[in-house]
This record gives structure tokens, C-alpha cells and sequence, in this order.
């Protein structure tokens, strides 16, 4: 039995490794190529993987990409529990997206930028699962908290997603447009501070 679990935790922890061999190698060509070069052919021979193995992590190249997301450092939950004030749930998806923000700063402003393209469609909502997207853990705290009284946005839940994916993607572009060059996490608080306050006006 125990030989069995052990032999269990190393199929395991191969197939932990080579997902993230493949992903460092999209992420490699990203960054040098751009996302044009981005192809399964090209990734798993950066990877020096096949292409069976590609596809027994990955469905497709945009599921590959969506994989970034989970990478992102994790969030403390504590943080998200039921807020108590309409000003601390605004303060939870602002701490959301500057954890957001930092992730993108370790990955880079080339990797960003090859990434932010409409091209990529793991960008696009209508295909999005329950991944980890910040986008989806804010709206599912947002839920909670108006489900609970807490807060009353003058706006709808799904309007208010499509507002919040903008604006974030807004500052990403920003970003990347100047070379990494701005207060990236400056900006993102702020303008994501005045459209909070706007959404929570009616509430004391």
C-alpha cells in the first residue's frame, strides 16, 4: 500500500512538473516571439515534451494560457470573508487586484503584453470555467455581500464584472503600452477606488 502512494506521489509530482515545463516555455516564447509564435508545435519543443503530453494537461493553447491564473499567489481568505461596511468590501477587490497586479509585475511587462491580446481567447468571459480569475472571485464575493444586505450597488452584478474586467484590462494595457514605465499599482487603486465609491454612493 505505501509503495503504492509512493508511487502515486511521483506520477504526481512528474505530471506537476512537466505542466510547468510547458507553461514556462509559453511563456518564454511569449515574452522572446510574441503571441503569433505561440504554437503547440513550437511550445512543446521548447518544452521538449510531445504533443501527447501537451494534450493530457492542456485541451488548447488558450486553456494553456488561462493556466498563468492559477499560478497567481494565493489570497487570504480571511480577507474575503462577509464584509461589514459597503468601505471594506471596496477595500477586498481593491486588495484582489493588486494582488493581480503584482502577479503581473513578476511575470513581466513582455509577457503581459504579448498575453493582452484579442487573440487570446482566454481572455474572453463567455469561455471562462470556475478558474481562479480574479474576475470570478470578486463576483462571487460581491454576490455574497449583496445577497447579505451589506452592500446595494446601483448596478447590476454582471454589469458590474464587465465594468471591473475593463478597467483592470485598461490598466494592464497602460502598462504594458509604457513599457512598464507607470504607478501600475497606483493607477489600478485608484481608478478602481472611484468607480467603487460611485457604485456604493447611495450607502452610508
Amino acid at each position: 500500500m505505501n509503495q503504492e502512494i509512493q508511487e502515486l506521489s511521483r506520477q504526481q509530482l512528474k505530471s506537476q512538473e512537466t505542466k510547468a515545463k510547458i507553461f514556462r516555455a509559453a511563456k518564454n516564447i511569449l515574452q522572446k516571439k510574441g503571441y503569433e509564435q505561440l504554437s503547440i508545435k513550437n511550445i512543446c519543443e521548447e518544452a521538449g515534451v510531445s504533443n501527447g503530453s501537451f494534450y493530457h494537461h492542456f485541451k488548447t493553447k488558450d486553456d494553456l494560457l488561462s493556466y498563468y491564473i492559477e499560478e497567481q499567489p494565493g489570497i487570504d481568505p480571511n480577507l474575503l470573508d462577509l464584509p461589514a461596511t459597503p468601505e471594506e468590501a471596496k477595500q477586498a477587490i481593491v486588495y484582489v487586484y493588486l494582488n493581480y497586479v503584482h502577479y503581473c509585475q513578476n511575470l513581466g511587462v513582455e509577457f503581459m503584453a504579448n498575453y493582452y491580446t484579442p487573440k487570446n481567447q482566454s481572455l474572453n468571459p463567455l469561455i471562462w470555467t470556475k478558474r481562479p480569475y480574479p474576475i470570478v472571485t470578486v463576483s462571487d464575493y460581491l454576490r455574497k455581500a449583496i445577497d447579505a444586505g451589506v452592500v446595494s450597488p446601483t448596478s447590476g452584478l454582471e454589469d458590474i464584472s464587465t465594468d471591473i474586467r475593463m478597467i483592470v484590462i485598461g490598466n494592464v494595457f497602460e502598462w504594458c503600452l509604457k513599457g512598464g514605465d507607470t504607478d501600475f499599482e497606483g493607477n489600478m487603486r485608484r481608478s478602481l477606488e472611484i468607480y467603487l465609491d460611485g457604485l456604493f454612493k447611495t450607502q452610508k
